[in-house]
């Protein structure tokens, strides 16, 4: 129990770092992705030592690649243990204050424990949901400091697990291969109301699968993710349903990709002509 505080309170330390600056929020601009500067946090972690993942760390490098050439100050990390997940989402919030536009994207493994959710680094090793506790970064809590900034907005994605990693589980996909997949808990992740500002992407809907497969470079999702980001003028909310309709098709509907948007301002990763999100 001590060892599972003193873990949640360095990350909370760690996190909280990112509204210290700011009073009451400010109202958002029309725009939210024509605010300031754009940074990102990239993670793709696939080198478990139980259940890896072929597809994550490939797909971290080409959304990472994606948004530097959208104008987006990108790190971008793989193959995290705890330590360095934890410190990646500390330097992160420190910075975020500056930006108008955060971005984090997360391939790996994610479970759920006690209706919350957790980034499993690719070293953990739980024998109990007491240790993915004490091994695992809580997505909730970085979740809520970004959103205490109150300016700009936070887009957080995350392809990662319904069903659990530790298991070495697998399912049927739609053609009848046997496909190994990212889980969580056996309830799957938790849904996660999104704060004011701020989007979260699930790869999968909540007791849905999130496929990794092993004959292709990328994940369903990244491969539709990719396929859309770059699209001038596209609104987030036609991003993500491009998106979940393509998943959705690709795998005869076994995953289902669901968002969670309180976003109060238009965005787009990349502006149309006139800078502008929107046809």
């Amino acid at each position: 129990m001590a060892a599972t505080l003193t873990r949640r309170l360095l990350l909370r330390g760690a996190l909280g770092a990112a509204a210290l600056p700011f009073g009451p929020a400010m109202g958002a601009p029309a725009d939210a992705s024509a605010a300031g500067s754009r940074i990102a946090l990239v993670i793709g972690n696939g080198a478990y030592r139980t259940a890896p993942l072929k597809n994550p760390p490939g797909d971290a490098i080409a959304v990472a690649a994606a948004l530097r050439g959208l104008g987006y100050e990108v790190t971008l990390r793989q193959n995290t243990r705890l330590p360095e997940l934890i410190e990646s989402l500390r330097e992160f919030s420190i910075r975020a204050p500056k930006a108008g536009v955060r971005v984090v994207f997360y391939a790996g493994h994610g479970v759920q424990v006690k209706g919350r959710n957790y980034l499993v680094p690719i070293d953990a090793d739980p024998q109990s949901e007491e240790d993915i506790q004490r091994q695992s970064a809580d997505v909730g809590e970085f979740v809520d400091r970004l959103s205490a900034i109150g300016t700009g907005a936070n887009i957080v994605v995350l392809d990662a697990c319904r069903v659990n990693p530790f298991a070495g589980g697998v399912i049927v996909g739609p053609d009848g291969r046997r496909l190994k997949f990212r889980g969580a808990t056996p309830g799957g992740l938790a849904s996660l109301d999104a704060p004011v500002g701020t989007l979260v992407a699930f790869s999968t809907a909540p007791n849905g699968v999130a496929l990794d497969s092993a004959s292709s470079e990328h994940s369903v999702y990244a491969r539709h993710l990719l396929a859309n980001m770059s699209m001038p003028g596209l609104q987030i909310e036609q991003l993500f349903k491009r998106v979940r309709i393509g998943v959705a098709e690709d795998t005869g509907r076994v995953q289902v990709p669901w968002e969670s948007s309180s976003l109060t301002a238009d965005f787009c990763f990349k502006s149309n002509a006139n800078g502008r999100c929107g046809s």
